[in-house]
């Protein structure tokens, strides 16, 4: 028997959907038992090779600070910009949204690293601020990413920040709905 789609995977594809139907975004209604609105991330992949647990990325947009009043208006605004503004990839097609795959993250809190050894690849993911306010971020449990060292050097070349550049790194849990 198959899975049940989780609610928030559903809302990424309806809002996707609703997007491509008629150019707006979802407004989708509060249901009581969400949480409050987070910082919310929607990444989207294409099916995995044949012996792959993950497939090519297709697109991956959010905020780690809420934008929306409500955390269901979170996701619909990061998975439409995801399915259409992730800078690295064109608009996605109609015919190519059914056989994505769709993760959706709640981000918590950051917190300052004041030790490397407070990161957790698998775990946390990780925001670095550096000169002129640039950030970079990186989401926990990113395949092929099992060390910290792996994750603050990635971190830093997605910022383009060299290992001499004054930053601050910062972490955050995240819970990932797929």
């Amino acid at each position: 028997m198959a899975q049940e789609e989780h609610r928030y995977v559903r809302l990424a594809k309806e809002a996707i959907r609703h997007y491509m139907a008629t150019g707006e975004i979802l407004a989708p209604e509060t249901v009581a038992d969400d949480p409050p609105p987070c910082g919310v991330f929607v990444s989207l992949h294409e099916p995995p090779p044949p012996g792959d647990a993950d497939g090519p990325l297709r697109g991956c947009v959010g905020s780690y600070e809420p934008r929306e009043r409500t955390l269901r208006r979170e996701i619909a605004h990061s998975a439409v910009a995801a399915a259409f503004s992730d800078p690295r990839f064109p608009p996605l097609q109609p015919d190519e949204l059914d056989g994505l795959h769709v993760t959706v993250y709640l981000l918590g809190a950051t917190e300052p690293v004041e030790d490397l050894e407070q990161l957790d690849p698998a775990r946390y993911g990780v925001l670095v601020e550096g000169p002129g306010g640039r950030r970079g971020l990186l989401l926990p449990a990113i395949p092929g990413i099992t060390t910290i060292e792996q994750q603050v050097d990635l971190v830093l070349k997605k910022a383009s920040f060299s290992p001499y550049d004054p930053i601050r790194l910062y972490r955050f849990p995240a819970t990932i709905i797929i």
